[in-house]
Formats: C-alpha cells, structure tokens, sequence
C-alpha cells in the first residue's frame, strides 16, 4: 500500500492510499463529502515573466544645422512635423522634413544618381509632384519639379537642392528639447527629435533574451494599475554593461509596440513593467496544481471522480504556470473531474 499526499502551493496533506505501480488504477473508494472538485480542460497554458520598462517616444536625435545664417523659426517642444512641414527656419526660409533611412549627405542637382536621389524624387512623389520619375536619377524633369517645390515653399526656384534644406527622419517626428534659441548661428545644434509614437523600451538582461522575440505579444501595465496589449517590434543587436548595486548588468534594448495610443491615456513618460511570454504549450490538458497528488512511489496522479467513487490516475506533467499544470497520461480527456486540494 502507497500513501499520497496533495499537492498544494502552501501546506502538503495527508491523502488517499493508492496501489503500487503508476499505471495500475486504484480501487474505487467513495467520495470524501468535503472533496472539492475542478474539470480537466484543454487549452493553451503560457508562462510569463515580468520585466521592467520605460514608456516614451524613443531615443532623441540631434538635427544639426547646415545652412549659414540666423535661427529666425522655432517648432514648440511636444509639437509634430510631418512631411515637407517645416522643422525650423534659417534666414526666414523653411527648413523642413522629408521621409527616409538615411540622411541627404550632398545637394542634389542634374546628372547626380544614387539612393539619396531615389529616397527624394519618392517624397517629391508622394507630395503630388509630377512629370518626373521617381528613380534614382536626377533629371532635368525632376529639375522642374524642384523649381515648383521651391516656389510652394517661399524658396529661390533654383532647381537644386540645397545640402541642409530638408531633414530627414523614418517618418513623423515629435519635436523635443530646443538647443537652439532665435537668433543663434543656424550652423550647429537645432532641436532634438523623437518618433511621434509612443513606445515602451525594456533593457532586457541578456541572459533572458528568450523571452524576446520580434512580433511575439506582450502585455504593458502602467502606472495606474491599467494593463495595454503590446508587441515586440525590434530587439537591439549591441550588448550594453553597466554597474548597479555594484554589479555589472549586461543588456540589450527591446522595443515593445502598443497598437491602440489611445489606451496609453495621458502619459508621456512614465516606468511600466511588461509581462513578456516565456513558454506556451498550446492544445494541452489543464488542471491547477492543487489537483495533483505526490504518489509515494514517485510523481504525480489524479484523483478522477466519477460519481460517487474516486481513483487514482499516475499522470505526466509539463508546464508549470499561473497556478495551473500541463498534465498528461493514458485515459485522460477534458471534461474529466478530479478532487483538488480545498
């Protein structure tokens, strides 16, 4: 004869009596009037961690002025400046913003050809300017189209295009910290500049980059106890150490993405944490882990009630999560009912 006990989070019970040999039933015996129950159910178990985070609009970039002259115009911090608006002004003459990966490193003129010359005919293109094509060749025809976006812009319809003109950023900028004031050099440091998005950036210790992967779900909760779905958009590929509490931590930047900006509310800024999948074992039988009784010949059984008896099943298990546990073994379905510890 072979004594169980439960298996509780707390406290470890004395149980039912059980055969020897974990694949040889036990004997029906009659339900303890005071034996609660749960029903096997199948599903998808998943584990999480919890990390923490900051929620804001990204690293700041620095716009460095290229053009001579005075700083006469300045965007209001927290404002956003999207395509051909004007970022600030030099000289009374707009300098605005362009969308693409890299910035322009040259002025653009006629018989020039290259991705920098491609990435500008696109926006000029995407602007409703026409009669050119947008490639990567800067033609008389895309000249034209230059002279007619000079003129939109208050600016001398040269047909080239003047290194320091147009900033460029991936898309829509949110303005940050003014460095410049009006009346300063307009060569040297403008503004600060952040994506328009709100996003959540985790410094994830390497040694748990397994529960960062990019499309995969997350869940942002913020400061008011409010929980935001997410998902991971981008994991750093640099490693970064630094020293807290006297030891060096070493890291790598997550960005997790929130869909819906509007469930962020009011926040700007602010530390969150981010629950971040770590295991998930779909299509699994599920019970919680108060139903497991410890077999005293080794590993875990279920007591399967079935009317008004009770036995004993030896079962397998997988994920522990959440207060529930994958199980598995012969005869087991969903919808079975087992005892679970009260």
């Amino acid at each position: 004869m072979k004594r169980l006990v439960w298996l509780v989070p707390v406290l470890v019970v004395a149980g039912v009596v059980a055969y020897a040999g974990l694949n040889r039933p036990a004997p029906a015996t009659s339900v303890a009037p005071a034996l609660k129950t749960v029903t096997i159910t199948k599903g998808t178990l998943t584990a999480t961690e919890t990390v923490d985070g900051t929620l804001g609009f990204g690293d700041p970039v620095t716009v460095n002025g290229r053009l001579p002259g005075i700083v006469t115009g300045l965007p209001a911090e927290g404002s956003t400046v999207r395509r051909n608006e004007v970022l600030y002004r030099a000289d009374g003459r707009p300098v605005v913003l362009f969308y693409a990966a890299a910035p322009f490193y040259r002025a653009l003129k006629p018989g020039d050809e290259g991705e920098d010359v491609r990435a500008f005919e696109a926006n000029l293109a995407a602007l409703g300017y026409k009669g050119f094509t947008a490639d990567d060749s800067f033609t008389g025809a895309t000249s034209d189209a230059v002279r007619d976006w000079q003129s939109d812009l208050g600016l001398p319809e040269t047909g080239t295009v003047e290194l320091g003109r147009i900033v460029v950023a991936p898309d829509a900028v949110r303005v940050g910290e003014l460095k410049a004031h009006l009346g300063d050099n307009a060569a040297g440091p403008i503004l600060q500049w952040t994506g328009s998005t709100r996003l959540v950036t985790v410094q994830l210790d390497v040694t748990e980059q397994r529960l960062a992967a990019v499309g995969a779900d997350a869940t942002v909760k913020l400061p008011d106890d409010r929980e935001v779905p997410g998902k991971i958009a981008a994991i750093g590929a640099v490693a970064t150490a630094s020293v807290r509490n006297n030891r060096t931590e070493v890291t790598v930047d997550v960005t997790v993405t929130v869909a819906d900006q509007e469930k962020l509310g009011t926040y700007d800024a602010a530390p969150v944490t981010v629950t971040l999948v770590s295991q998930q074992r779909p299509d699994v039988l599920i019970v919680p882990v108060g139903a497991l009784v410890a077999l005293a010949e080794g590993g875990y059984g279920l007591q399967v009630v079935d009317g008004g008896t009770t036995r004993t099943v030896a079962v397998s298990t997988g994920l522990f999560a959440s207060g529930r546990v994958e199980v598995s073994g012969p005869g087991l379905t969903a919808g079975l009912t087992v005892g679970v510890a009260g």
